[in-house]
């Protein structure tokens, strides 16, 4: 137990910090000075015709950077030999790798073998979030690509655990109570499946009725969404569901928290103040909300000669 705690803090005080320092703003300036804005142009085309792909990025930006960093492991596909991260239960319902597909394959063209698809889940997460009318920021790259996928290495914090369930996967991942309240802020332009939370619109924990922290009007809405048996899918934020903004922290103070994690939120004593002081303050939002995005993104990132970059995103390249 004492060798553990003491790579965790060697990680977090020497190793994360030395990473940081090699990852840096323009990374790419000069050996593919339009990375970004190739970036950009795939995730604005996208996003023409289908505005859910904001949600959609920042979900698989979160469940990439959870399991073994923000390597692109998420992406790599099962082969015979072994399964991925993308058979997990939890990214089954995850999508847009046909997105980060095709600005891969345009950066090819123009710059063959030097843009991480790391990389480019961080740009393409964050110009997604800009279209939606969120935060502007800078994104430090210079990301590698991991060369391991592991379907047994997904353990994700679930919808359905408490406030300290929760926080203690983003404590072990080096982010503090205000990054993980800030990063669910995210859920503003969210969708969930509701058997993600079905269970709290009828026999709540064996009770027979619906979650008492639920709206009453909520939960005929979802029921009525989630009656047909096809497990479709509803808006994590019941007011401005495609717009960015801090809508989902007064939502949630309202008792209109969908899945059981947001409601708690506004709940539990210690993540009430930070709901309340985002509810009333969208600027403090999106500031800290941009600094949250850049402080994942620097998960246990790999750099200098580690890993690869891959040429296709979903296939680890040939030794």
């Amino acid at each position: 137990m004492m060798i553990m705690k003491i790579i965790f803090v060697l990680y977090f005080t020497i190793l994360l910090p030395l990473a940081l320092a090699q990852l840096k703003v323009g990374f790419y300036k000069t050996s593919c000075p339009r990375a970004e804005s190739i970036v950009k142009a795939a995730v604005q085309k996208r996003f023409n015709t289908d505005k859910s792909i904001t949600a959609a990025l920042l979900r698989m930006h979160f469940h990439d950077c959870f399991v073994r960093g923000c390597d692109a492991s998420i992406l790599i596909d099962s082969t015979n030999q072994s399964r991925s991260e993308k058979e997990s239960g939890p990214n089954l319902t995850v999508r847009g790798y046909e997105l980060i597909d095709e600005a891969k394959k345009a950066l090819e063209k123009v710059c063959p073998s030097k843009v991480s698809c790391a990389d480019i889940i961080t740009l393409a997460t964050r110009d997604s979030v800009v279209l939606a009318g969120g935060p502007s920021y800078d994104v430090p790259t210079g990301r590698r690509d991991g060369r391991v996928s592991n379907i047994n290495e997904v353990n994700l914090p679930g919808p359905s655990l408490s406030v300290s369930q929760a926080f203690q996967s983003f404590k072990d991942k080096g982010l503090t109570m205000d990054d993980m309240v800030t990063l669910l802020g995210g859920h503003t332009v969210g969708v969930a499946h509701c058997f993600f939370f079905s269970g709290r619109l009828t026999n709540f924990q064996g009770t027979g009725k619906p979650d008492p922290s639920m709206d009453a009007g909520l939960v005929t809405t979802l029921k009525g969404i989630c009656g047909n048996g096809s497990n479709p899918t509803a808006f994590l934020d019941q007011g401005t569901s495609f717009s960015f903004d801090n809508e989902f922290y007064r939502q949630i103070r309202a008792k209109k928290g969908v899945m059981k994690i947001d409601q708690e939120l506004t709940d539990d004593r210690l993540s009430s103040g930070i709901v309340s002081r985002f509810a009333s303050n969208a600027n403090l939002f999106r500031t800290r909300f941009a600094q949250a995005m850049v402080k994942m993104g620097n998960i246990q990132v790999l750099v200098g000669n580690a890993g690869e970059i891959r040429k296709n995103c979903r296939v680890i390249n040939s030794k």
